[in-house]
C-alpha cells in the first residue's frame, strides 16, 4: 500500500498573509478585538494598515509591503510606537479578584481566586488589558527593551509564541464556557426528572410553570452549544 499523502495546504488568503505580519500582541489598540480580526478588515478595505501601535513604522512597512498600500504615519489615535513593557503586579496591594487573569489573551498571569497574582514575563505580550481590569490599580507596565520599539523590540518567534498562546486561549476560554453549560444542562435534566416525579404530589400549574423555566434554560444551552466552534 503507498504512503498516505498529507491533505494539500489550504491556500493563503491576503488576511492570512496580512496576519503573518502583524505582532500578535492581541492588544485591541488597532479598534478590533484581536490581530486576525484587524487582518481581516485590512484585506476587505474596511480597515488603513496605519492603526497597529506594537508593530510601529515598520510593522506599517511590512503591511504596505503585503498589500501594495502606500506607506502611512502611525495613526496617533490608536496609540504611540514606544519600547516593549510587561505587566507587573504589585503583590502587596493584590487581593486576589482573577480579573486579570481573565482580561489576559495569552494566560500570562498566574494565580488563584484570593491568592497574590504573578505575571510570567516572558509570555508577556505587553498588550496592557490587565492594567483597567485590575479594581484596585496595582498593575502596572515596566518597559523592557530600552529605546528599541516595534518590531526592533519584538521578534517573529515572539509573535509566533503568542499567536499560539491566545489560539489555546481562546479554546480553553470555549471549553470551559462548554464544560459549564453541560453541567447546568444535567442539573436542568436531573430537575425535570424530579418534577416528574412529584406531578401526583404537588400544583400541576405550578410544576408546569417550572418545567417550562428549565426547559427554556436547556433550550439556551443547546443553542450555546450549537454556535460554539
Amino acid at each position: 500500500m503507498p504512503p498516505l499523502e498529507p491533505p494539500p495546504a489550504r491556500p493563503a488568503t491576503l488576511a492570512d498573509a496580512i496576519d503573518a505580519v502583524l505582532p500578535q500582541t492581541q492588544c485591541t489598540r488597532c479598534g478590533y478585538p484581536d490581530c486576525r480580526h484587524y487582518a481581516e478588515a485590512i484585506a476587505a478595505g474596511q480597515a488603513p494598515i496605519n492603526q497597529c501601535p506594537p508593530g510601529g513604522a515598520e510593522g506599517i512597512r511590512r503591511l504596505a509591503a503585503v498589500t501594495g498600500a502606500p506607506v502611512l504615519p502611525l495613526n496617533p489615535a490608536h496609540g504611540v510606537e514606544g519600547p516593549r513593557a510587561v505587566a507587573v503586579i504589585d503583590e502587596a496591594w493584590c487581593i486576589g479578584c482573577t480579573l486579570c487573569i481573565k482580561a489576559c489573551p495569552v494566560d500570562c498571569i498566574a494565580g488563584a481566586s484570593k491568592r497574590m497574582h504573578t505575571v510570567i514575563e516572558d509570555d508577556c505580550t505587553g498588550c496592557e488589558l490587565c492594567v483597567p481590569a485590575c479594581p484596585v490599580d496595582c498593575i502596572a507596565m515596566l518597559p523592557v527593551t530600552g529605546t528599541r520599539t516595534g518590531w526592533d523590540a519584538w521578534s517573529a518567534d515572539q509573535a509566533q509564541r503568542a499567536r499560539e498562546r491566545y489560539a489555546f486561549h481562546r479554546f480553553r476560554v470555549e471549553r470551559d464556557k462548554r464544560e459549564n453549560d453541560e453541567r447546568l444542562a444535567a442539573k436542568a435534566q436531573a430537575k425535570l426528572a424530579d418534577l416528574a416525579q412529584h406531578s401526583t404530589l404537588a400544583d400541576p400549574e405550578a410544576l408546569e410553570r417550572k418545567r417550562a423555566v428549565v426547559e427554556a434554560a436547556l433550550a439556551r444551552a443547546r443553542a450555546r452549544r450549537q454556535e460554539t466552534p
